[in-house]
């Protein structure tokens, strides 16, 4: 997959966290409908189950992985799986994330544990899976790392902080990655999604108007052009998606 140009999504591959819902599940349906072969990782086997179904009765191709990235030796296992279901992977959407516990509490209020918790799958489970992944891409001369962030990693939110502290380490080892990788034909990219209609956000915020939030799939349709496009999305950049049109 040459990462220098506009390129079309059929016969790449791609890796995708969190894809039994929300955004994950949105990318995963759309870049399987243009003909990509993914493979998907979440939690919970009914989510990836009703991707894979879809994705299949439409006639392409999708896998399912069931493993927390949070868990070392799970984490490990995706890459090899993956790969020996499709192939070597072009394209890694680092999409999974948690909140952690909700009502979200304050920095005071907030268990150790729960931090920890937070580190484990927004930061240290995206970097393991990016080691295992990335050496591939890197001896191919091609591929993109995608890093789905959001604005809590650069705005201080009142009970938010476990989660931006987090993304704040997420994005900048994506950008660390990036001046890494630089020259090589890999991208490491990060994207803010904004606010969105998914369960993530209906947890965290109860109360929002569900009318004011983008929908995952209008989301997912951006995602894909800025993996495609190195144009919108170069090595590097972090791409704010409410500021791009839907075209």
């Amino acid at each position: 997959m040459n990462t220098n140009a506009k390129k079309d999504v059929r016969d790449t591959r791609w890796l995708i966290t969190g894809g039994g819902r929300g955004l994950g599940r949105a990318v995963a349906l759309l870049a399987a409908s243009m003909g990509a072969k993914i493979v998907i990782v979440a939690r919970t086997r009914a989510e990836t189950e009703e991707v894979v179904a879809r994705v299949v009765a439409q006639g392409g191709t999708a896998h399912a992985l069931v493993a927390d990235i949070a868990e070392k030796d799970q984490t490990y296992a995706i890459s090899g799986q993956a790969a020996a279901l499709i192939g070597p992977i072009d394209v890694l959407v680092h999409g999974a994330a948690t909140l952690g516990p909700r009502p979200l509490a304050t920095v005071l209020e907030t268990p150790c544990e729960d931090l920890e918790r937070a580190l484990l799958v927004n930061v240290v489970g995206p970097h393991r899976l990016t080691r295992a992944v990335v050496p591939s891409m890197l001896l191919r001369k091609s591929g993109v790392v995608l890093h789905v962030s959001s604005d809590a990693a650069s705005e201080a939110y009142p009970t938010w902080g476990a989660y931006g502290a987090s993304k704040a380490a997420f994005e900048l080892l994506a950008r660390t990655l990036a001046g890494e990788v630089e020259g090589t034909g890999v991208r490491s990219v990060i994207v803010d999604p904004g606010e969105m209609d998914t369960t993530m956000h209906a947890d965290a915020l109860p109360d929002a108007d569900r009318a004011l939030l983008a929908q995952p799939a209008v989301v997912a349709r951006k995602v894909v052009r800025v993996v495609l496009d190195a144009a919108l999305g170069g090595n590097g950049a972090r791409v704010v998606l409410a500021t791009m049109g839907e075209s």
